[in-house]
């Protein structure tokens, strides 16, 4: 298999060494190590991706654009192959080849403010040198996948359905949740009243979607584009507060060490902005509070509903696990509604927005 890839690029099998590489859920991921040049290979996940073309042809429209008005934005995309194709299939299943970027590093999690700051930033500029693309050229890879509504109506869909024991276990879970409906509310009117602009949206912004580099921690680019799509900046900026804002992540079981730290609200806010204050409207920034409680909102409806719904989604490891995530969803959500205080200070006080 790996012959036959490598031999669609003109590279020699034998002249090159193939490890596993990463730490990514999704697509599975080899290093090409060679003499004189590194390249990533990397198998999409069809499962997740039943389009794999769609991902293909977003990547393909977005790199003309850039080569034409941002030139010199590092834009990490699939190599052509001797046909000139940017995906190659063997076996039924689909295949890329990326440059190995030098020099460069990611992180699995945000340890100081800076790298929230160097990744904020790095996604800030992707959706600036994106702002004028057409989104009408986009494919949907995954349709839905930042929609609060739909999410909201699989949870009511899986409450009706759902075991008596399951619905015992997340009744507190359950009962959050509904009390802070007024976020999905709130979302859908700004949707309603097209008070946030369709976007090229990452929709994945966690810190290992983010190239840093190896000795400065300086951001280098933004990376795994599988998810861009049309969206609202509000997914970017809250996936961000979701994953960055808490030392512990979202399998924690310990809920105490689940907890907003405010410094990384500021790194987020400064990165993104010095990058998107002069494009984002006024509406739209004054929503980018709203973002971090749209997302783990969001989320602590996927993991409960998924619960509710025997563990159909997500992979799980024993039988509470998706509890437990929306358990933690749920106590990082009010962590955040704790802070808001400050972060409104925050915005107020930061020229940045105005």
């Amino acid at each position: 298999m790996f012959q036959e890839i490598l031999a669609s690029y003109g590279l020699q099998f034998d002249d090159y060494k193939i490890e596993l590489h990463g730490s990514g859920l999704i697509n599975y991921t080899w290093k090409v190590s060679g003499v004189e040049n590194d390249y990533l290979l990397q198998k999409i996940n069809t499962t997740v991706f039943k389009d794999p073309i769609h991902i293909d042809e977003n990547l393909v429209e977005l790199r003309k654009f850039l080569d034409k008005y941002s030139p010199d934005y590092l834009f990490v995309s699939p190599l052509p192959n001797l046909k000139n194709e940017t995906m190659v299939v063997v076996n039924e299943e689909y295949y890329r080849i990326f440059p190995f970027i030098k020099n460069s590093k990611s992180a699995d999690y945000v340890k100081y403010a800076d790298e929230a700051y160097q990744a904020s930033r790095q996604f800030g500029q992707f959706a600036k040198e994106l702002d004028g693309f057409d989104t009408r050229k986009l494919k949907y890879t995954l349709a839905d996948f930042h929609n609060l509504s739909l999410r909201v109506e699989q949870f009511k869909s899986a409450l009706k359905n759902a075991s008596i024991d399951r619905l015992q276990q997340a009744t507190a879970e359950i009962e959050e949740l509904t009390h802070l409906d007024y976020i999905a509310i709130k979302y859908q009117e700004l949707i309603q009243n097209g008070k946030l602009k369709e976007r090229v949206v990452h929709h994945d912004t966690k810190i290992n979607n983010v190239l840093l580099h190896d000795e400065t921690g300086e951001g280098i680019c933004v990376i795994d584009l599988d998810t861009v799509m049309p969206g609202y900046y509000i997914s970017d900026v809250g996936d961000m507060m979701r994953t960055y804002l808490s030392e512990a992540n979202e399998e924690e079981k310990e809920l105490t060490k689940v907890f907003v730290r405010e410094e990384m609200f500021f790194a987020i806010y400064r990165g993104y902005m010095e990058e998107m204050g002069e494009v984002l409207s006024i509406s739209e920034k004054e929503q980018f509070i709203f973002s971090g409680k749209f997302m783990i909102y969001m989320q602590a409806l996927r993991f409960l509903t998924d619960f509710l719904n025997d563990d159909i989604y997500y992979h799980t490891t024993y039988s509470e696990h998706n509890l437990v995530r929306a358990k933690n969803q749920v106590q990082l959500l009010k962590s955040y509604l704790a802070s808001e205080y400050i972060f409104e200070k925050i915005f107020q006080e930061n020229s940045l927005v105005k």
